[in-house]
């Protein structure tokens, strides 16, 4: 029978002990004095007490990962750094069960989309235990007599790791693997809302017998402790996942060390939805892309953007699948729905409604969330009669809120799409080959899915342009942000 409360939930773990609220400094598990609440979101409720590291803590971090990393990179091969990343992949699959409800209780999302992502969580650390042995220098033909020209690939050194809420597992290994597989240490600032899957896949990784100072995690709600990342001239790379105007900050302070940098922040996804699409497909992949962890995801579809001559039955068909939907526990295996984050993201949801309502936009499900209600939750919406002088076209809402634009042309939708800022993922929907490559190609996104809503995977590289960053995670080009080039020049070899 499945837990109805976080505190049966954490009582149920099969390994009580991967719930942990210290920090990890130089492989050492440290109780800190002072602490921060952590929050079950469907209850608003404290589900923990954090350690809630300073900025003597950070330094202390850096300086192990220092040390750790130098060893590392130097004492062992490539392919040893890869054994040791699958054995810490077969211990999270291993784990799978309890790290899910971990996830499910801190973040909300419901358990089905909690083991979901500790499963992707998993899948960047096989694929870079892979790509650790596949990082090939080149030999180059020189231009001089009797010398030679190559390259390595090593190290970048120690990494600070910023990560977010609403992927608090993936997101961590979707960084720290190619780090590891590069020879690279890590200190990462886990997001305050969701410490605990950090805490939890750090524990594994000690297991799997990732060296002491190599990996460590330090909760904080102290943002000049946090700014230490980006100022420490130790650090030498900084890996950011979250909003853009944090991202540029981070930016601005990493320059003042020419840290190496990558930022995967907002986004303003389109979803076009063409009139000789197999609506089918489209319904499945807008409530995959928009409803996913309650609309909380930087891919998500922002803007469904609808060929006018197919609107109404498009308006029809996702009214129906919307009202589907279940709100609840995320450990109730009925829910298909997990609350928001906090009482922040709520509001600005209601507020995306009440703006685009009053400039003439029309509620088809749903509405303005219940103020009173008990926990973070908001109803899945669906408005119609969206216009971009609302601001659902420009804010990024993060919620489920599926706002509704029609357009004439495919002319129309591309320049709909791109007036933003951003440029993360985009989607489309469409059985015209010519207007499929068209499209494609004319999206200004890092990211495309022609007909599928479901674009993120290990193999696939993940990042944006314009506003949204640069960078890019998992794939084969993952492992290169955590990697410097070195030339060596050997002459007078005939001597």
């Amino acid at each position: 029978m499945a837990a109805t409360n976080a505190q049966d939930a954490l009582s149920a773990l099969k390994d009580r002990s991967l719930f942990i609220e210290e920090a990890y400094i130089n492989g050492k598990w440290d109780k800190k004095a002072k602490t921060f609440d952590v929050f079950e979101p469907s209850t608003a409720t404290v589900l923990g007490k954090v350690a809630n590291c300073e900025v003597q803590d950070f330094h202390d971090a850096i300086a192990a990962a220092d040390v750790a990393q130098r060893d590392f990179e130097e004492n062992t091969t490539a392919a040893q750094r890869g054994a040791i990343l699958r054995k810490w992949n077969d211990l999270i699959l291993a784990n799978l069960d309890d790290l899910g409800t971990i996830l499910s209780l801190e973040n909300g999302k419901t358990i089905a989309e909690a083991k979901g992502e500790v499963t992707y969580a998993a899948s960047f650390i096989a694929w870079f235990a892979e790509e650790a042995t596949r990082s090939y220098g080149y030999t180059i033909p020189s231009s001089t007599p009797h010398t030679n020209v190559y390259t390595t690939k090593e190290a970048v050194g120690v990494c600070g790791i910023i990560t977010p809420w609403n992927f608090p597992a993936a997101m961590i290994t979707r960084k720290v693997a190619p780090a590891i597989a590069a020879g690279c240490s890590v200190v990462i600032k886990p997001p305050s809302e969701t410490p605990y899957s950090a805490l939890a896949l750090a524990k594994l990784g000690e297991l799997a017998g990732i060296p002491a100072g190599l990996v460590n995690v330090l909760p904080t709600r102290d943002r000049q402790a946090a700014t230490e990342l980006a100022t420490h001239p130790t650090v030498r790379k900084i890996s950011f996942t979250g909003s853009t105007g944090v991202g540029k900050m981070l930016a601005k302070l990493a320059a003042g060390t020419l840290k190496k940098v990558s930022l995967e922040l907002g986004g303003n996804a389109p979803f076009i939805v063409f009139d000789d699409a197999d609506l089918d497909l489209v319904i499945e992949g807008v409530m995959i892309s928009k409803f996913r962890c309650s609309g909380q995801t930087c891919v998500c579809a922002n803007r469904l953007l609808v060929q006018k001559g197919i609107a109404p039955e498009f308006n029809r068909r996702l009214v129906e699948a919307v009202s589907k939907l279940k709100m609840g526990f995320g450990l109730d295996s009925a829910t298909t729905q997990g609350p928001l984050v906090n009482k922040s993201a709520v509001d600005k949801v209601n507020q995306h409604i009440e703006d685009a309502v009053s400039k003439g936009a029309k509620i088809e499900f749903g509405g303005k969330n219940d103020e009173n209600q008990k926990g973070f939750f908001a109803i899945p919406t669906v408005l119609s009669g969206v216009t971009p002088q609302m601001l659902v076209a420009n804010d990024e809402t993060f919620g489920p809120l599926a706002p509704i634009f029609e357009f004439e042309t495919e002319e129309d939708a591309l320049k709909l799409a791109n007036d933003t800022e951003f440029g993360l993922a985009g989607y489309f929907f469409s059985r015209n080959v010519g207007r499929c490559l068209r499209v494609a190609r004319k999206l200004q996104v890092g990211m495309v899915g022609v007909n599928t809503g479901k674009i993120s995977a290990a193999e696939a590289p993940f990042g944006g342009v314009k506003e949204s960053g640069y960078g890019r995670e998992g794939s084969l080009f993952g492992i290169e942000e955590y990697q410097v080039i070195k030339s060596v020049t050997v002459g007078n070899l005939n001597k």
